[in-house]
Parts: structure tokens; C-alpha cells; sequence
């Protein structure tokens, strides 16, 4: 064989190094002077806004976008790109611009047109919205958490596909760039996701810190004096500073110099830790060099107003005069990104080939796992139960549900925040996702495992979830106590606004519990989440239920769901027979569980309706019973989840929940506030009835309790009764 018949070598990929070395010409300075201007103009022209970090940050995005991080410009969602998230979300021209900049999607239009109805470039950075956007942010530390889990998900989908490349030559290598500002690192959420990070060890990790001391209520001296730098070592984290200020003590700032060539250094120092997460703590001034705002909370939220912007420009050397203006030849300069990113992707798609026919199983998995695909045998992999009055915890059926599914979906895994045997939420048989130094004599695994341990930080658990599930290729769930999703609610919220499958298990729902009494015990939850639009609220009656529930959640790839279920057991109902109808109904979020029959038997139409869910379901059957013993025909419906019965076309939703003249009395069951229910009970002839808990439990037996607080078949049939 000749040399010109060898087959070509396909290229080492080399992802620890920067895109490219450092480059920051005369061009390129002059055109990071025209964003910061643009930040002016842009947050002028809309008349409100967040134009000093962007002002400031111009030249810290402009060494990320153009020198360090592999990006294609055409093609937002590269599976070979690195990940940027804003986290500062407030100052969301800093990326706008970038991609401007950048030619990845946005023009001067759609600067000219910040935080108006329709634009592309709303007041905060939106998933979905923008192309190059890879989360929403603007709740400060969410964007930073959900950066820890794309961290996640990276080392995860390594483990899946290529486990054995070496550091850095992998398709499935990339970093994480996330920037932060002083009001991220103060939320809590930032400080419990970046204990993790540490724990983890991500060395995929990258976060520049803008410590520039200023918030909307100026001085951060007014609340926020810790030592950040060794407060992230003591993290674990590898951590450097770089200071603009040249040592400046407060705000004292005499002398500034935007030394971009040191941050660059601190930037691919920061690539070549891969033991560690870094953290770059960068001392800047605000708004500089805005002549008499910069450095002051006047510049963090407000527009400059005329004569700032004017001396803003002026000290840029820029003409006052113009607005928008942009020097063709310049921004033909910064676009020239599209060709080096063209050329380094042709070397990725070269040894992501090359993988592909080295590895066809894995291969294989990626292509059903990047078409967004359920697996062959998905449907069969459910267990079922048979009827069962002594029952099982809806918990514990989730757990073998999640077991039973652990060889057929090896893109799902989760994890508990240290409620692991309470919640149910281990595959069993699985490693932990953790450093293998990490294993504990209860936890074993290593740092490609499945099992995921968030220990007690709900708020962290919750936005991880969310950044590993709209990172990439897998999923992710997490487990806590019901009562507990309070505390990690505005990461809920956040997915449901995103459109992101997270899945939420939250177990011990209601009084039910018993003796922990009421700190732990379940009672506006239900109807605070149901609240939340775009979230899946679902809380299976029983066993069958929960396996339902599962699935259909898993079904679902545009909106986040909790799943809401119960310590105590349930009776597991019969199905298919006596009369009760199939699990499957469960996928339309209420359904005919039992139907009214007459004394011998035969259906009749229904003269009570009573809905019901989780644990209440039975207590509904048992007092359809006593009903159907009184000569009142009587339906139950189980309404797992009221989102997705809403879904529902009329007919269905009229043919469950009858109405008019005719309609039966209707009665709800459900150990939480009625809150949700009056839309369901109220008919044209009748006010319904609403069997709730209005007030807070006690410690007591789970059982007297429900007993106690009227969630009993006498007690319903008794207010059923009263509306005959």
C-alpha cells in the first residue's frame, strides 16, 4: 500500500488547552470599546436596564467568546461546544452583545431592541428564546448551581460513551464557563452547589467571579464582607485572583487597567486544573470608564442618561454623537470566529467519527439519546402489583419502578438530598456518582456512577437537576420531603419557566406520616405547587399508580413533574376486575376509577362523585361503599394529576366530571387545603363539597390522625350525604 492510500489519523482532540493563544489587537480593542458603548446606547434606547456589568465585562466575554471557549457560531447546540451560562442574568447585554459580536444570531436590530415585547433579546437571558442561551437565568446563584450540573452531566456522559479516552481527547470533553457576580456568590444556592462542585471535584468547572463590590444598594460594604477566594478553597476549589484595580483598598480606585492578557493566563490555568473547579475571583469597577457613574449603584440598574453616555463614549474615543455605531470593518474582524470554529470542528467531527466506528454500541446509544428516543423494552420495564389491602408505600413502589428501569435507561439517574432510604431513590445495585476516594463504608462508586448524593441542600439539589437535564443527553431526579420542596421552589419554578424534564420525588406527603408531627407534615404544599404553571403535579393512589406516573412522566420531554408520595402504605387496588378500572389511566390525570352501579349491580348514573388522590383514593372507595350500601350510586375518580387531565379534550374531561341539571353531587378528598378543588366540585347544581385539611397536623400515629381529621370512608359518605 502506498503512502497516499494509508488511511488518515483522525486528530487529537486537545480540550484542555484554549481555543486559541492569546490575541487582543488594536481591533479587538477597539471593538470591545464599541459593545461597551452599545451597552450604553442599548440600555438608553429601551429607558431601563443593567448597563455597567456589561460595560465593564466587555472585555472578560470577549476573551471567553473569541479566545478560549470552542463555539460554533452557526450551531448553538454543537454537542462539541463549551457551555456558557450567565449567571448575572441582570446583565444580560454581556452575552447579547457576544453573540452579536460573534455573528451567532443576533444583529443590531435585535441590540436596538432590548427588553421590548418580541425582541430576542430580552431583559434576561431566556432558554428557548435566544439562540446561544444555554439556560434562563437572573435569579442570582441559580445560573451558577445549574452550572455544577451541566459540570455533572459532562463527567456522566463521558462515563457513558467514551470512559476510557484520556483526559481531554475526548468528543465528549468540554468545560463549563459560568459568570458571576457578588449577588450570585451571597445566595445560598451558590455557596451549597459550589460545597459540591468541590466534593466533586469537576475539573470541567470554570467560574469567573466579577468582585466588583457593587449592587443595587451601592456598597456591598453594607452587607457582604467575607473573604470569597478562601472561602472557595475551602471548598476545595483551585482559585486565583486577578485585580483590574492594581491592589485599590475599597473603592479607592486611582488607577485601572483592564489587564486581559492576565485574566487569559488565569483562564487557561484555570483549563488545566482537572482535579479541581476553579474559581477566578476578577477585582473590576463597574461601569468603567463611564466618566462620574462608574463605581456606583447608579450604574448597576439604571440607564447612564445623556450626558454619561456621551462622556462614557468620549472617553472610548468613540463619537458622542453616534448611536448603534458599529465599524463594518470591526465587526467583520470579531466574525471571523466562524472560520477558526469551522476549521476546529472539522477535527471534532473527524475524531467524534472515529469514536462512533471505534465504540458502535455507544454510538448507538448516543444517536437514541440525542433524538430524545425512549429505549426498546421502555413500556415492558414496569412492574405491576396485584390487589393488596395491606398495600405498599407509594415511596417504595417508586423505588422498584426506578430499579426495574436502571439497565433499560442508563441515560436516568438521581439521587436523594440525604434522604436516600427514606425517599427511595437509589437503582439498586448502582455506583455513586462521586470521586472513588469519595466511597464511604454505606456509598461506593466513582466519578462516572449514577447514584447522586446532594446531601441536605434542597435549593442545590433542585437547580443540578435542572442544569444536568437541560445540559445534555441524560436525566436527572432528586428526592426529599414534601414539606421540604419549599426550600427549593424557585429552582422548580425555574424549570417549569425553562420547559426542562426534571423530575422532583418528593415522599411523605401528608399527615399521614404520623409522628414527626408538623414541621414534616404536608399541608399547602399540594396547592402551592399545583400553583406553579407548567409543572406536572402527580400523586399516584397507589403501587400500579406510582409505575404509571413514572412512566408517563418519562414520556414527557417539555416540562418538569413532582411526584407526590406517601411514607405510609396504601392498599394496592384491584384492576380490571370488580369493576375497577386499569392503571393506564393515570396517563390522563383523572380518570373513572370505579363506576356507580345499581343493587344488582348493573351501571347507573352516578348521584355522588367523589375525586380523590394519593392516599385519599382508598378512603373514596371505601366510602363509595357505604354509599353504594344506601341505595347511592356512586363514581370515584382518581385524579393523579389535575395538569394533565386538563390536557384532556372536553368530551373526556366532561365524560370523568359530568354536569348540568342532572350532574351528581361532587366531593373531593385530599389531606391538603381545599384551594385547588372548587373548580372540580362546584356544578351547575350543586356547590360540592371539599373534605380537606385547613390547618396544621400534630404529632400522633399517621393513622389516628387521618381518622381524626375526617379522612375516613364514614366521614366522606356522612358530607356526601349532606348534599343529597
Amino acid at each position: 500500500m502506498t503512502d497516499a492510500a494509508q488511511p488518515s489519523t483522525p486528530p487529537t482532540l486537545n480540550r484542555v488547552a484554549p481555543a486559541r493563544g492569546f490575541v487582543y489587537s488594536e481591533q479587538d480593542r477597539r471593538m470591545v470599546d464599541t459593545l461597551k458603548a452599545l451597552s450604553a446606547d442599548a440600555v438608553e434606547k429601551a429607558g431601563h436596564g443593567h448597563p455597567g456589568t456589561a460595560i465593564s465585562l466587555a472585555p472578560v466575554a470577549w476573551q471567553l467568546y473569541q479566545n478560549v471557549m470552542h463555539l460554533d457560531p452557526t450551531d448553538d447546540r454543537w454537542e462539541g461546544r463549551d457551555r456558557f451560562i450567565l449567571s448575572a442574568g441582570h446583565a444580560s447585554l454581556i452575552q447579547y452583545l457576544q453573540l452579536f459580536a460573534a455573528g451567532a444570531g443576533l444583529e443590531i436590530e435585535d441590540i436596538q431592541a432590548l427588553r421590548t415585547e418580541g425582541s430576542r433579546t430580552p431583559g434576561h437571558p431566556e432558554y428557548g428564546h435566544t439562540h446561544g442561551v444555554e439556560v434562563t437565568t437572573g435569579p442570582l446563584g441559580q445560573g451558577l448551581a445549574m452550572g455544577v450540573g451541566f459540570a455533572y452531566e459532562q463527567r456522566r456522559v463521558r462515563g457513558l460513551m467514551d470512559p476510557d479516552a484520556a483526559p481531554g481527547t475526548s468528543p465528549f470533553d468540554h468545560h463549563v464557563f459560568v459568570l458571576a457576580s457578588d449577588g450570585d456568590i451571597q445566595e445560598g444556592v451558590a455557596a451549597e452547589a459550589s460545597s459540591l462542585a468541590g466534593h466533586q471535584e469537576l475539573g470541567n468547572l470554570v467560574v469567573v467571579y466579577d468582585a466588583n463590590r457593587i449592587s443595587i444598594e451601592d456598597d456591598t460594604d453594607v452587607a457582604f464582607t467575607e473573604d470569597v477566594a478562601r472561602r472557595y478553597e475551602a471548598y476545595g476549589w483551585h482559585v486565583q485572583e486577578v485585580d483590574w484595580t492594581n491592589g485599590a483598598q475599597g473603592h479607592a480606585v486611582t488607577e485601572y487597567t483592564e489587564d486581559v492578557e492576565a485574566l487569559y493566563d488565569a483562564l487557561v490555568a484555570a483549563k488545566a486544573e482537572t482535579g479541581r473547579p476553579s474559581l477566578i475571583k476578577l477585582r473590576t469597577v463597574i461601569g468603567w470608564p463611564s466618566p462620574t457613574k462608574q463605581n456606583t449603584g447608579g450604574i448597576h440598574g439604571s440607564k447612564l442618561g445623556t450626558d454619561e453616555v456621551a462622556g462614557l463614549k468620549e472617553g472610548l474615543g468613540l463619537d458622542p454623537t453616534r448611536s448603534f455605531d458599529v465599524d463594518p470593518e470591526l465587526l467583520a474582524g470579531a466574525r471571523s470566529i466562524a472560520e477558526r470554529s469551522a476549521e476546529y470542528r472539522r477535527g471534532w467531527e473527524a475524531a467524534f467519527q472515529a469514536w462512533r466506528e471505534a465504540h458502535p454500541e455507544n454510538a448507538r446509544l448516543y444517536d437514541r439519546l440525542a433524538g430524545r428516543e425512549l429505549p426498546a423494552g421502555f413500556a415492558d420495564a414496569f412492574p405491576s402489583w396485584d390487589a393488596d389491602e395491606k398495600g405498599l408505600a407509594t415511596r417504595a413502589a417508586s423505588g422498584e419502578v426506578l430499579t426495574a428501569l436502571a439497565p433499560v435507561m442508563p441515560e436516568l439517574w438521581g439521587g436523594s438530598a440525604d434522604l436516600a432510604g427514606s425517599n427511595n431513590t437509589t437503582m439498586k445495585g448502582e455506583p455513586s456518582f462521586i470521586p472513588a476516594r469519595r466511597s464511604t463504608a454505606t456509598w461506593q462508586g466513582d466519578e462516572h456512577g449514577r447514584t447522586l448524593h446532594f446531601g441536605i441542600r434542597e435549593f442545590a439539589a433542585g437547580a443540578i437537576v435542572n442544569g444536568i437535564t437541560i445540559g445534555g443527553l441524560t436525566r436527572a431526579y432528586m428526592g426529599t420531603f414534601l414539606t421540604f420542596s419549599d426550600y427549593m421552589r424557585p429552582a422548580v419554578r425555574l424549570a417549569a419557566l425553562m420547559g426542562t424534564p426534571s423530575t422532583y420525588v418528593w415522599t411523605h406527603d401528608s399527615i399521614g406520616l404520623g409522628e414527626d408531627g408538623p414541621t414534616h407534615q404536608p399541608v399547602e404544599h399540594l396547592a402551592a405547587l399545583r400553583a406553579i404553571p407548567g409543572l406536572d403535579v402527580v400523586r399516584p393512589a397507589d403501587a400500579n399508580e406510582t409505575a404509571w406516573a413514572w412512566r408517563t412522566v418519562l414520556e414527557h420531554r417539555d416540562r418538569p413533574a413532582g411526584l407526590i408520595l406517601s411514607r405510609q402504605s396504601l392498599p394496592v387496588l384491584p384492576r380490571d376486575t370488580d369493576g375497577f378500572a386499569p392503571a393506564s389511566g393515570v396517563a390522563r390525570g383523572a380518570y373513572v376509577l370505579v363506576d356507580a352501579t345499581d343493587a344488582d349491580g348493573a351501571p347507573t348514573p352516578a348521584r355522588a362523585l367523589l375525586i380523590a388522590t394519593g392516599s385519599e383514593v382508598s378512603v373514596a372507595v371505601r366510602a363509595r361503599a357505604l354509599l353504594q350500601a344506601d341505595g347511592v350510586p356512586t363514581r370515584v375518580v382518581s385524579a393523579p394529576c389535575l395538569e394533565w387531565f386538563a390536557e384532556q379534550e372536553e368530551a373526556y374531561r366532561a365524560e370523568v366530571l359530568p354536569d348540568g341539571p342532572d350532574a351528581p353531587v361532587r366531593v373531593s378528598v385530599e389531606a391538603g387545603v381545599a384551594m385547588p378543588w372548587f373548580e372540580h366540585t362546584v356544578t351547575a347544581s350543586s356547590p360540592g363539597a371539599r373534605v380537606s385539611l385547613e390547618h396544621y397536623g400534630e404529632s400522633a400515629d399517621g393513622a389516628r390522625l387521618m381518622e381524626k381529621y375526617g379522612f375516613t370512608g364514614e366521614h366522606v359518605a356522612e358530607v356526601t350525604r349532606g348534599l343529597l
